[in-house]
C-alpha cells in the first residue's frame, strides 16, 4: 500500500502535471488546480535537456515532445563581431540515455502535451482555481479553493511557481531576489541558418542567444542590466530588442529580420531564491519554482522542476506511511543537487555582470556532472 490515496496538486506548470501524471499512473487520485485561465496562455521557448527528457519520457509523453519540439547536440560559441563568426562548437554527442541532449520547444506546446496527459489518465483539473485556505492534521490535509468548494486530502503538493500562495499558506518566508540582469525573448518563425543553440557573450548585451523549437520556429534572447522596461508599449519593446540585435550577425542577421510582430516580445527580470531545508511543512511540500528558481543561464529550471516531481512521486510510491523518514530521504535527494545548479546559474550571470573571467567550463562541467547522475 503506497502512502497517500489522494493528492492535490497546485499549479499546473511542469512541476505539477508531472507529479499530477505519476501519481495518477500509479492509481492515485489526483485533482489539480491552476489558478490560469489556460496552462498554454504565456511562454515563449524552453530549452530541455536531456535529464528532463529522461522525466518526460517516464511521463510517457516523449514520441510528441519528439514529435513537436527539434531535438539538437552540441551547442556553438560565436563571437559578436560583424560576421558572427563561429568560434568553437562542442561535439555531436546525443545523450548517454539514447535521447538527445537538447529540445527546443515552445512552451505552451510542452505545457498542453503534459496536460493532456494528465487529463487522460484522470486528473481531475480545474483552471482558473487555486487554493485559498489549508488546515491540516495527522491524517490528512483539508483544502479551501477561491471558489469556495473544499477538500480533504492525504497530500497536497505546491507546484505554483516563484509568487507561490501555497508556499505562504504554510508560513514559509522565502525571498525572491534580482540577480541584476534582464532578458528579452522572441518567439519566430526559424531561418535555415538556425539549427541548434549558439551563444554569443560580450556585445551591448551580456548574452545573445536563439534555440530551434520546431522545424518552423525558435526563440531568440539577449541578456541586458535589469530595467524597468514596464512602461514601454509592445511597439517599444520590439524596436528595443531590434535595436540590440543589430549589434549581432551570422545567423542573427536571419532572425532579425523575423523580429516583426510585437506581441511576441516579452521581457522579464533573472531571479533566484532556494529554500535551504526541508520543503515540507507536515503533508503539505512544495516542488519546482515554488521552492527553487535560478536564472536560464545554464537551462536547467523546467529539468530540476520536472526532476522534483520524480522524486517526490518515486518516494511516496515506495513509502506506507508519510512520515518524517520520508521527507528526509526527499530532502537528502533533492537538497544538495538544485544548490549545486542554483549556485552555478547565478554565478555565471554574477561573473558577467563583474566583468570577470572565471572558470566557466568547469562551472558548465559541474553541472553536467550533476545532472548527468540520475536524480
Amino acid at each position: 500500500m503506497t502512502a497517500v490515496g489522494s493528492v492535490l496538486v497546485v499549479g499546473g506548470g511542469p512541476a505539477g502535471t508531472a507529479a499530477a501524471i505519476l501519481l495518477a499512473d500509479a492509481g492515485i487520485a489526483v485533482d489539480l488546480v491552476e489558478v490560469a485561465p489556460d496552462v498554454t496562455a504565456t511562454g515563449s521557448g524552453i530549452t530541455v535537456q536531456e535529464n528532463a527528457l529522461r522525466v518526460l519520457r517516464d511521463l510517457g509523453v516523449w514520441p510528441l515532445v519528439e514529435q513537436t519540439g527539434y531535438a539538437f547536440n552540441g551547442i556553438g560559441m560565436r563571437a559578436p563581431d560583424a560576421h558572427g563568426t563561429l568560434l568553437f562548437e562542442t561535439p555531436e554527442i546525443p545523450g548517454a540515455s539514447g535521447l538527445p541532449a537538447t529540445v527546443g520547444m515552445y512552451r505552451p506546446d510542452l505545457a498542453r502535451i503534459l496536460v493532456d496527459r494528465a487529463a487522460a489518465l484522470g486528473v481531475k483539473i480545474r483552471f482558473g482555481t487555486t487554493v485559498v485556505g489549508l488546515e491540516q492534521d495527522d491524517e490528512g490535509v483539508d483544502a479551501t479553493f477561491s471558489d469556495s468548494s473544499r477538500g480533504r486530502y492525504d497530500l497536497v503538493v505546491g507546484a505554483d511557481g516563484v509568487r507561490s500562495s501555497v508556499r505562504g499558506l504554510i508560513g514559509i518566508e522565502l525571498r525572491t531576489r534580482s540577480t541584476g540582469m534582464g532578458i528579452w525573448r522572441a518567439f519566430t518563425s526559424r531561418p535555415a541558418s538556425v539549427t541548434r543553440t549558439d551563444l554569443y557573450y560580450g556585445g551591448p548585451s551580456y548574452i545573445a542567444g536563439y534555440c530551434p523549437t520546431g522545424d518552423d520556429s525558435l526563440y531568440a534572447y539577449l541578456v541586458e542590466d535589469a530595467q524597468d522596461r514596464s512602461a514601454l508599449s509592445p511597439n517599444e519593446r520590439l524596436a528595443v530588442m531590434r535595436g540590440l540585435a543589430e549589434h549581432y550577425h551570422g545567423p542573427w542577421d536571419d532572425i532579425r529580420a523575423l523580429l516583426v510582430d510585437p506581441t511576441r516580445i516579452n521581457y522579464t527580470w533573472f531571479e533566484t531564491h532556494l529554500l535551504d531545508g526541508a520543503w515540507n511543512r507536515g503533508r503539505v511540500v512544495l516542488i519546482g519554482d515554488a521552492v527553487h528558481t535560478c536564472p536560464p543561464t545554464v537551462a536547467q529550471g523546467a529539468a530540476l522542476a520536472l526532476e522534483d516531481a520524480a522524486v517526490l512521486v518515486e518516494l511516496l510510491l515506495a513509502a506506507d506511511t508519510v512520515d518524517e523518514g520520508l521527507w528526509a530521504a526527499f530532502t537528502e535527494r533533492r537538497l544538495e543537487r538544485v544548490r549545486t545548479v542554483v549556485d552555478a546559474s547565478v554565478q555565471l550571470g554574477q561573473w558577467l555582470l563583474d566583468g570577470e573571467r572565471g572558470d566557466v567550463p568547469g562551472l558548465m562541467r559541474t553541472v553536467a556532472e550533476t545532472v548527468g547522475r540520475p536524480a
